[in-house]
């Protein structure tokens, strides 16, 4: 579990420690500003590093292990029965956020009418508002307010707490 105390940086922009639900040695799990579904959320190492490849195997180890964890969490909060983990590992792939990080998304047949790769649709979509404004809503999708937030990540802590989840 993340400490009280604890800050983190997801590239330039800070997460507060409420926006935080579960921390690892090398790797911290947020929820999104504007998740693309409900339960979409972030696994991001601490150390502030661009690119997959330039991450140490200690640190790719952790943060799937710290993604598997969360994705369990997730699930189970969501009643999912399906995940989308996706790493889009630089601007080319999509990613607009300097910071290798992992978005974990629960998954259900009824997710965007039934076509469900419509998904890989909507992670563009964010990427490219994500590039115009961070926080600008578009096409319905709004900025969440600091306490949806914080109520949603101590709803996944909880379900972390309860499962028994933990990376060591």
């Amino acid at each position: 579990m993340a400490s009280a105390t604890t800050s983190f940086t997801f590239a330039r922009f800070p997460i507060l420690q409420k926006q935080v639900f579960m921390e690892s040695p090398n790797s911290f799990a947020f929820v999104n500003l504007k998740p693309i579904i409900p339960g979409h959320v972030l696994c991001a190492p601490k150390r502030v590093c661009s690119r997959f490849e330039d991450l140490t195997d200690r640190e790719i180890s952790d943060l799937m292990r710290l993604s598997k964890c969360v994705g369990q969490a997730v699930k189970q909060v969501y009643e999912a029965k399906s995940m989308t983990l996706s790493i889009q590992d630089g601007p080319e792939a999509g990613q607009t956020v300097p910071h290798v990080h992992v978005h974990v998304i629960p998954r259900k047949l009824s997710d965007f009418g039934g076509r469900n790769d419509e998904i890989y649709e909507r992670l563009d979509e964010q990427c490219e508002s994500e590039r115009i404004a961070r926080v600008d809503a578009e096409e319905g999708r709004r900025a969440r307010t600091m306490d949806e937030m914080a109520e949603e990540a101590e709803v996944i802590r909880a379900a972390i707490l309860r499962l028994g989840l933990f990376v060591d």
